[in-house]
């Protein structure tokens, strides 16, 4: 669950099922009492019917989190600037980094730098269009140690420069759930 829009179907079929939570957090729910058996398995069924899935083993739930507090690092401007990335995945989730990465990579199949760097260049993207901001000051506030190291990436990601595709009238936005999905697998 990495979306606004998956936690809100989540509370919903929680409360459809009349099972009470104390919180849905992106990627975790926080439940006031134990499911029944009966209400874990309605309750997985109505989420397939909305494309998700109920996430039991602790692997799969750490990739959750790890999706999670990447997505919320890339997209609160704050915190991007003051961490390294292994750093601050590190602190906020408790495990060694070269762990979360190789649990990251055997569960999704995908390199968690490469993921990480699609949700940056996905940022770079809206940060070019909706926000006054020179290609300097992106690669400034995502982080980068140089616009060039941003281009490059820009460009291996998106196929064209940053300065070509804010320039262009057809912008193509990736959903945030598959960010770094759908790049990494074509």
């Amino acid at each position: 669950m990495v979306c606004v829009r998956c936690k809100m179907v989540v509370k919903k079929v929680l409360d459809d099922l009349g099972i009470t939570y104390a919180k849905v957090e992106l990627g975790m729910v926080e439940l006031k009492q134990a499911m029944s058996v009966q209400q874990k398995a309605k309750f997985k069924e109505r989420l397939l019917v909305w494309g998700l899935d109920l996430l039991e083993d602790n692997k799969g739930i750490l990739v959750e989190k790890i999706k999670s507090s990447i997505i919320k690092m890339v997209r609160d401007n704050s915190m991007i600037c003051s961490f390294k990335t292994s750093h601050y995945l590190s602190s906020y989730l408790n495990y060694n980094y070269t762990y979360l990465a190789n649990v990251f990579s055997q569960e999704t199949g995908i390199c968690l730098s490469d993921y990480i760097i699609a949700h940056k260049i996905e940022k770079a993207k809206e940060m070019l269009m909706y926000e006054d901001l020179t290609i300097s000051e992106i690669a400034w506030k995502l982080n980068y140690s140089s616009v060039a190291h941003l281009s490059n990436q820009f460009t291996k990601v998106t196929g064209s420069r940053p300065s070509h595709f804010k320039k262009t009238t057809k912008k193509l936005f990736t959903p945030l759930d598959q960010v770094g999905i759908m790049e990494m697998a074509s």
